[in-house]
């Protein structure tokens, strides 16, 4: 066995790493049509089963090939971020403002209780369990994050469009924006507690990445919006679709603003603004699958392996406080509006679990912060990302099937 992978290492190591990556890149695009065959025939999410597919990479990548030449390593970040950006713009789509007026008030309470859900459960939990305030203050602004892909796209594959649905497509559409605020503040009273900045420095970030994000979405959907369709009426080019995806995440990353915030703000204003066609952009949805492919698969790929068995704990920690967070915070939002909305499922909040690429950028964030810890929360964060990736699908389509029949 070890002469056989000590074979295969001496055979990649001449080929050059683009090659290597091109290839790379087919053999998963080629895995994800197995994936989906496996999905429809064993109805396990084909979500989970990529990330499966990643956590096999990270294997062979760290056992096989030599780490210093990681051949996707620099097609990691603009492949994640334009998957994300993507699905932000479609999210930002599904609010049209008459549904806004149906389910707003709801999206906003249920939005709010399960982000305080996860922030008070984790912090407090973890800082009980005597971790240090550094990384229980970081990894509960994380646990807010959600993420939008894994959420839309299981609810895509269960074909239900009731009013759980609805909400919690609502709900991941503005949960990146609650976390982007919630952790800068975090990442700001950190600062003042540390004494390193006062704080100013974070927070004005920020407000930076916050407003700048809505800004450049409004700057670039008011265009949008009018030159969409023009070209062949009604039916909006995939080259104009994906002009418009490159220019947010290429102007969002230049400016440093949240390029999911800039997407989704967007997505709204496309959609709401261009009358002359019912459908804005709807060629996104048919060329974003290879993209999430990618995405999930290099969310899976994100495993270190090496300093797995010194994070188990926090890890363990984490993972069942952040579920324990989002049930409370879903069951008692619920339960407030229950008086005067019937149809949503007490549970919701366990359909909010996936998380991904924004809670690890937020985690490289946090480690640059405090270096001292980085090391655990980056791996905390990232081990826990794969699981909530594996089985949080999972619990979004019980959700949604649960409330079908009840």
């Amino acid at each position: 066995m070890v002469t056989l992978l000590s074979h295969i290492k001496a055979q990649l190591q001449t080929l050059d790493a683009s090659t290597l990556a091109l290839i790379l890149l087919g053999v998963l695009l080629f895995l994800s049509i197995v994936v989906d065959t496996v999905s429809r025939r064993t109805a396990l999410p084909r979500i989970s089963l990529l990330v499966l597919v990643g956590v096999g990479y990270a294997v062979v990548q760290q056992l096989v090939m030599d780490s210093a030449k990681a051949p996707l390593e620099g097609l990691r970040e603009p492949l994640i971020n334009l998957a994300l950006v993507m699905v932000a713009f479609l999210l930002g789509g599904e609010l049209t403002l008459s549904r806004l007026k149906s389910t707003g008030r709801i999206i906003a309470l249920l939005s709010a209780a399960v982000v305080l859900g996860s922030l008070l459960v984790v912090f407090v939990g973890l800082w009980a369990l005597g971790f240090p305030l550094a990384v229980a203050a970081s990894l509960a602004a994380i646990s807010v994050a959600t993420d939008p892909a894994a959420v839309s796209e299981a609810i895509d594959e269960s074909g239900q469009t009731n009013l759980n649905a609805r909400v919690m497509l609502g709900i991941v559409a503005i949960d990146d924006a609650w976390g982007v605020i919630i952790f800068g503040l975090t990442m700001a009273a950190m600062s003042w507690v540390s004494l390193a900045d006062g704080g100013t420095g974070s927070l004005v970030h920020s407000l930076w990445e916050l407003g700048g994000g809505v800004l450049l979405g409004i700057a670039l959907g008011l265009p949008a919006a009018w030159l969409t369709g023009r070209l062949k009426p009604g039916r909006p080019t995939q080259a104009e679709a994906l002009a418009l995806m490159l220019l947010i995440a290429g102007l969002s990353a230049y400016l440093n603003v949240s390029a999911l915030l800039a997407a989704m703000v967007a997505g709204f204003v496309v959609v709401n603004v261009s009358a002359h066609h019912t459908r804005s952009f709807a060629e996104i949805e048919q060329i974003e699958w290879p993209f999430l492919v990618f995405f999930f698969v290099l969310a899976g790929a994100s495993l270190d392996l090496a300093n797995l068995h010194a994070a188990l704990v926090p890890i363990v920690a984490y993972v069942v406080l952040r579920i324990v967070g989002r049930f409370v915070g879903g069951y008692l939002g619920v339960r407030m509006l229950r008086r005067n909305v019937s149809g949503l499922e007490p549970r919701i909040g366990l359909g909010l679990l996936p998380q991904a690429g924004v809670a690890m950028g937020m985690a490289l964030l946090a480690a640059e912060r405090f270096p001292e810890q980085g090391a655990l929360i980056v791996t905390t964060v990232v081990t826990s990302t794969i699981l909530f990736e594996l089985f949080g699908p999972v619990w979004v389509k019980r959700v949604i099937k649960q409330s079908e029949s009840s």
